[in-house]
């Protein structure tokens, strides 16, 4: 067979020609996908890939490059279902900014107790015991108790005030003192028993069977209080018990039932207290 002849599969010859027709590469094809990778790669070219229509919709024959005009009816196949993309979408908003959210569904989040903040520290009172130790030096390390002034004394460091103040700061201002006589001062102060300062307490006098200050704590209630103080005695008046708080500057009386809330398990007496609250439980009449 002559070698400028060739054979396709249904067994017609072609010529030499023809068949460098078939082997051709489609130049057009290539050019058009060079133009958009470089469009793809450069934000600022003025070669969109909106531009040009999708390579899936470019087909070419032996002879020439046809660009198809209208896309496969695959291609532009809709979502079947859209309703679980967006039910997963709205379930992620909170309550309250949905605009499908039942008014029982809003109520239920706004009732829900505000996260407390976590910034608060303790602050130090008179009574509280102290440990403070001195990293390396034994002998500067003490355990001591606040004055009823607010004020301690360590060795070589004198009347340094502490209340109203928390562990860390005042550890930082004994190391400044004791800079003077020793080098790089590392200083750690751990309170061991709580009282706190007078502002941060809870009063409770009257007929309780250990009248005393209760350290104040976050998130108090009336219950807490009396668990505290052991409970009533037998002559305690407890459902004339009185709560006596400073609002704004002004005292204001609160009537607490404590018999309803600690014999008959009355919960909606179980007021939250505050720090600076007096509980007063009066005497019984005879």
């Amino acid at each position: 067979m002559d070698a400028s002849f060739g054979m396709v599969s249904d067994g017609r010859a072609i010529g030499f020609e023809g068949v460098t027709t078939l082997l051709r590469p489609d130049f057009r094809l290539i050019a058009g996908l060079a133009l958009l990778l470089l469009a793809g790669c450069s934000g600022n070219s003025p070669l969109k890939p909106s531009n040009f229509p999708p390579i899936g919709w470019m087909t070419s024959d032996s002879s020439s490059s046809h660009v198809s005009s209208q896309p496969t009816a695959a291609e532009l196949r809709p979502v079947a279902n859209p309703a679980p993309v967006a039910a997963a979408l709205t379930a992620s908003e909170p309550t309250a900014m949905r605009s499908d959210a039942s008014p029982e569904a809003m109520a239920l989040e706004t009732s829900l107790p505000t996260p407390q903040p976590s910034g608060d520290n303790y602050l130090i009172g008179p009574g509280d015991d102290l440990n403070i130790f001195v990293w390396r030096n034994p002998d500067l390390s003490t355990h001591i108790p606040v004055r009823p002034d607010g004020k301690i004394s360590i060795p070589l460091v004198e009347d340094v005030t502490a209340i109203g103040r928390t562990p860390t700061t005042l550890a930082r201002e004994i190391e400044d003192k004791l800079r003077a006589y020793v080098k790089d001062p590392i200083v750690t102060v751990i309170v061991s028993q709580f009282v706190g300062p007078f502002a941060q307490q809870v009063r409770v006098i009257g007929e309780a069977a250990q009248p005393r200050a209760i350290p104040y704590r976050r998130n108090m209630s009336l219950l807490d209080v009396v668990i505290e103080v052991g409970g009533l005695t037998r002559f305690a008046a407890g459902d004339r018990s009185m709560i006596v708080r400073n609002v704004n500057g002004k005292t204001e009386n609160m009537k607490v039932h404590l018999d309803d809330l600690v014999k008959d398990g009355d919960v909606s007496d179980n007021v939250a207290m505050q720090p600076g609250d007096i509980l007063i439980i009066p005497q019984r009449y005879f």
